[in-house]
């Protein structure tokens, strides 16, 4: 787990760089409840009641550091790239050194413990995952009293930051479930300043509406672009502000872009599993088929859309490459026993699944924000304590950033699709063939191609970058694969505007993936502009734009981004 926080006197875009590392995604922790981290507390306690003389060791151990720290002798430091204790007083004060040293010391001392013991290696992670939640809650940054920057912040306003703080605190038990909000939420709306590309719906069923974007250029590529987003997300994270827009930036390469809108379920949808979104993707791309008069199209997926466009994909058979000719995957697990560096893995087992699975068939639906707020308790530091701080102690408001304003933006899972997700663990379909059939259609990758072109994020820890590889090498021979320098959902929104961004690039093959990192081409820039060299040739002829949106048999019905995206 990552202990990095943001310094609490930190600009806000600082703030919401953090979080924006950590954004939601259909991921392990659609199996993980409450329970599940309650079980991994009474574990540590076992280990602490079950052997005492560890614990004496590692209490003596911490008492004698105490000792170095109290006479000067302690070298001790917080890790590189620690940003809680940034502030020039954690050095130049004895007083808050003393304090910060005593921290690091007994945080090494409860983790010592867990290492020490004789717990299974499986019980010694999930140990570690509460040891690290307890460590970073109790860090002096979190306190008023010992934050020396809420502290300077209270005597320069007169106290006017701790009022601010205490509205802001009320204003989250009321309104945000008693979490820091990560956000401004009154800055954004959809349709106005986000997700504001021209189109029209020219297609809707009881799961989605299909979005036709308008061409931007005269002359466009025949076969269309179809997007297939995650169902726990809205759409429109391709569709952010217009410098961020990956639609807009494929529009001025002269892609016919159409992108699926996911409807929000509700507990009376407890049915709709991953057979009924196949389903219904299906009519979706016939649509833009029809429309666009092209026999086939590129169909680009992330997340669990990847999962729903390759098994959709999958049941085409040998009918695949009269639909789709492209396939497109971005931080995509098609083999979830890929994700070794996955935090989450130590809660995922059986059971935990099961009494997940039973859950969401009680309910009829998995809450977007309560899988949210699992998530948080996962990346403390990033999403609870740095607006803790933020928000509380220095008394400012959330910042006003549009990718947390789409995180926040939450959705609800049907029980059917949820369950469906959690059988992939173990039925792993894509991986072995003949264990899935969706609409009496069995999933065999081995019967289906399509070019394809996968996209990971090396520092991504929902779909790690090596997990994803193997997807590329699910997909087969030619398969181009890419490494984004950044996280899960920054690899995606990666415009060529980007400064920092770079990224590694090379064919797949059979080999482990630290071979394709030894040998991949390294780049700076943006792999969108890749991205766009590979997909154009692919998207056949240039034709002329069309003159108006839909067709005689699809016309339009609304104007984009459409109405299922505001339930």
């Amino acid at each position: 787990m990552s202990t990095e926080n943001r310094s609490p006197d930190s600009p806000a875009s600082d703030v919401s760089e953090a979080a924006s590392r950590n954004t939601l995604a259909l991921n392990p922790l659609v199996g993980i409840q409450g329970q599940d981290l309650v079980e991994g507390a009474g574990i540590l306690f076992k280990a602490v009641i079950n052997e005492p003389k560890v614990a004496t060791e590692q209490w003596l151990s911490f008492v004698g550091e105490l000792g170095s720290i109290v006479s000067g002798k302690s070298e001790r430091a917080p890790k590189a790239g620690d940003k809680r204790f940034a502030d020039p007083t954690w050095k130049e004060s004895s007083l808050h050194s003393g304090l910060l040293k005593a921290y690091l010391a007994w945080g090494e001392a409860v983790n010592g413990l867990v290492d020490k013991t004789s717990l299974s290696d499986i019980d010694k992670q999930r140990a570690h995952l509460i040891t690290e939640i307890l460590i970073d809650a109790v860090a002096p940054t979190n306190t008023m009293l010992t934050n020396p920057a809420a502290v300077r912040k209270f005597i320069d306003t007169g106290g006017q930051s701790l009022w601010s703080g205490l509205k802001n605190y009320i204003g989250d038990l009321t309104q945000n479930r008693g979490m820091p909000s990560m956000v401004d939420m009154s800055a954004f709306k959809v349709g106005e300043n986000l997700a504001t590309t021209p189109g029209a719906v020219i297609f809707r069923n009881e799961l989605l509406e299909l979005i036709q974007y308008t061409p931007t250029t005269p002359t466009v590529r025949k076969r269309p672009l179809v997007i297939t987003p995650p169902q726990i997300n809205k759409y429109y994270a391709l569709d952010l502000s217009p410098d961020k827009s990956m639609v807009r930036f494929l529009l001025e390469s002269g892609i016919q872009v159409f992108a699926v809108s996911w409807r929000n379920p509700t507990a009376a949808h407890r049915d709709w599993g991953l057979d009924t979104y196949v389903a219904a993707l299906d009519e979706a791309v016939d649509a833009a088929r029809e429309i666009s008069g092209s026999e086939d199209i590129s169909m680009m997926g992330s997340c669990s859309g990847g999962i729903t466009a390759s098994a959709y994909f999958a049941t085409l058979g040998s009918a695949a490459e009269k639909k789709i000719k492209n396939l497109v995957l971005a931080v995509c697990l098609l083999d979830p026993n890929s994700a070794e560096e996955s935090t989450f893995g130590c809660l995922m087992t059986p059971e935990t699944m099961r009494a997940a699975k039973a859950s969401s068939q009680l309910r009829g639906i998995v809450d977007g924000h309560d899988l949210a707020r699992m998530f948080a308790w996962m990346r403390p530091n990033d999403l609870i304590w740095n607006y803790w701080v933020n928000n509380y102690l220095l008394g400012n408001q959330p910042p006003a950033f549009d990718i947390l304003y789409w995180n926040a933006d939450t959705t609800r899972l049907p029980a059917a699709l949820h369950g469906d997700y959690l059988d992939l663990y173990f039925s792993n379909p894509f991986v072995n063939a003949g264990r899935l059939k969706l609409n009496d259609k069995t999933i065999d990758m081995s019967k289906v191609k399509a070019d394809s072109y996968v996209v990971a994020g090396v520092t991504d820890h929902i779909t790690p970058w090596k997990g994803v590889y193997k997807t590329a090498q699910i997909m087969g021979e030619g398969t181009t694969f890419v490494l984004s320098n950044s996280g899960h959902l920054q690899s995606l929104i990666n415009p060529p505007s980007n400064p920092k961004a770079s990224f590694m690039i090379g064919p797949i093959s059979a080999d482990k993936p630290d071979a394709f990192m030894a040998s991949a081409e390294k780049r700076k820039g943006s792999w969108w502009l890749d991205w766009r060299d590979w997909l154009q040739p692919r998207s056949g002829d240039e034709v002329n734009a069309p003159a108006a949106l839909g067709s005689a048999r699809y016309p339009t019905l609304a104007a984009a981004p459409g109405t299922y995206v505001f339930d």
